[in-house]
């Protein structure tokens, strides 16, 4: 391996790999053999780093509420006001789409066939964005009880489990609807996240 193809390198391209993957198929058609064939890494080699296809998922993840980790504590810092806080966690989220795919399709396959380590790792990641959306919260909304606070995050983080089917259903879902009469509104990530934290964040 050159000084370039370091093991952080080498992770990078398993996981790049896997998100390009990801975008066009199916997280149960999504394989080990599939994703060596995106890399420069053969399939035996990807095992010297992951053991699963979920175990690259879930670092995947990880990676992904890293960097909505980074658009928190810029708004963090930012100070925002309450009025403004609905729309600007919306534009954070906007960037998230693999994020809250993950969340809402995948996370219990990732979890439940993943190292402790890795799951671990992964929970520390979401642990930070939860630390920092209370503190956001904390800062936007002084006069809530701390009891308040968890329960308008709680609301938060079990409302965005659902944001990604609601702004991404598919062609037969929208046509089974259709044929119940069931009414999709569909709008974006942002319309949708925006919509629903206004409400939670009253």
């Amino acid at each position: 391996m050159s000084k370039r193809e370091t093991p952080e390198v080498r992770e990078e391209e398993i996981l790049n790999a896997c998100e390009k993957l990801y975008d066009k198929m199916n997280f149960r058609d999504v394989t080990i053999k599939e994703i060596g064939a995106e890399t420069s890494c053969s399939r035996p080699s990807i095992y010297n780093y992951f053991q699963t296809k979920e175990e690259i998922f879930l670092r995947l993840f990880e990676r992904e509420y890293l960097l909505w980790c980074e658009d928190l504590e810029k708004i963090g810092a930012e100070g925002v006001k309450a009025d403004e806080l609905p729309e600007k966690i919306a534009r954070s989220l906007e960037k998230r789409k693999l994020m809250l795919k993950l969340l809402a399709v995948n996370l219990y396959d990732m979890e439940e066939n993943s190292r402790i380590e890795r799951l671990v790792s992964f929970k520390r990641a979401y642990g930070k964005s939860v630390e920092l959306l209370d503190t956001i919260l904390k800062n936007a909304f002084p006069d809530k009880t701390d009891k308040e606070r968890r329960q308008t995050l709680l609301a938060a983080l079990q409302f965005l489990h659902g944001v990604y089917p609601y702004a991404h259903a598919t062609k037969k879902q929208i046509e089974a609807m259709d044929t119940v009469g069931i009414r999709h509104d569909n709008g974006s990530i942002y319309e949708l996240s925006f919509a629903g934290l206004k409400i939670i964040l009253r």
